[in-house]
């Protein structure tokens, strides 16, 4: 489709006995912030360097704006490994200078440029530093602003933000925010995903476990609670015919209903009861999505009882 950015057709990789990467498949509309999900060691990685042509495929077709393959429209991506690569004596700006001629940038639009992401990610006045004498904050960064400099179409973002303290983790997510491209990232951290992503890929054991919006998986994994904070003794709620559990959440009670049950023949009945003084449906978080998917996923321990 004209409308996707990537295309992963049944894309599988194995190193030696290890399948890293199992018959996935999955499409990345143009425009979309793309989140790459998983534990650790889960495949994301793999995934993303067949996408970037760093591993080939043993099977199965990786598209990328439009062509077969990164190597095609290598100007028009950029990349951000997981392993940063940064070159240790080189000066802050002539590390971006280098890095945008190989994009093919012409010198004047890439001194505009560079003196543009300088100041965008807080470099401007470490520009004549070598990267050795900065922080690790500095030369994430600077990674960053590297992998964005030639103004790619397509960004791919490999732990982008691992190491950042609280205020630099918030510059990166703005300018994620504001780049109006399509940006594919990978994170094992769910909050960081709930707050930029749009889509949601989850992998686990290098099998993909979930693909689709945001909104959309998280109204189909998990069942569905809502929030009740009621005047009076509440402790009837759990004998509700539509209530499967109620725990405490703060000054709340979270409402788990039973599968098929309506929330608002929950509300008609706590109304019938008492006075409600809050009432709102809780879908579940990207964090509980994530760690019910993964454990569903698990693999089934042997029934060692068995004769």
């Amino acid at each position: 489709m004209a409308d996707d950015a990537l295309v992963i057709d049944r894309v599988s990789k194995s190193f030696g006995s290890t399948r890293a990467v199992d018959d996935v498949s999955l499409r990345v509309p143009a425009g979309s912030i793309y989140g790459f999900l998983g534990p650790n060691g889960a495949g994301k990685t793999t995934l993303l360097r067949m996408v970037m042509g760093i591993f080939r495929p043993d099977g199965g077709r990786i598209g990328v704006l439009g062509g077969d393959g990164a190597a095609e429209v290598r100007d028009r991506v950029g990349y951000m490994p997981e392993e940063r690569g940064l070159y240790a004596q080189m000066r802050a700006a002539e590390v971006l200078r280098y890095l945008a001629a190989l994009k093919g940038m012409d010198r004047r639009a890439a001194d505009g440029a560079i003196e543009d992401w300088l100041r965008r990610v807080e470099l401007h006045a470490w520009s004549h530093r070598k990267v050795h004498e900065l922080s690790r904050g500095m030369q994430q960064r600077l990674q960053f602003a590297a992998a964005l400099v030639h103004d790619p179409d397509l960004i791919v973002l490999d732990e982008p933000f691992s190491g950042l303290d609280p205020l630099n983790l918030d510059l990166v997510k703005d300018h994620l925010h504001q780049a109006a491209k399509t940006i594919v990232l990978s994170t094992h951290i769910m909050q960081q995903a709930e707050d930029l992503c749009d889509h949601v890929f989850l992998i686990n054991r290098g099998r993909k476990v979930l693909d689709g919006t945001l909104e959309e998986i998280c109204r189909a994994e998990g069942p569905p609670a809502v929030l009740v904070q009621m005047e009076g003794d509440a402790g009837f709620i759990a004998s509700l015919p539509m209530v499967e559990a109620v725990t405490e959440a703060g000054r709340e009670l979270q409402v788990v209903l039973a599968e098929g049950a309506d929330d608002q023949a929950l509300l008609r009945a706590l109304l019938d009861r008492g006075r409600v003084r809050s009432f709102r449906v809780k879908a579940p978080s990207l964090h509980e999505v994530f760690v019910h998917a993964v454990k569903a996923d698990a693999p089934q321990s042997p029934d060692h009882s068995a004769p």
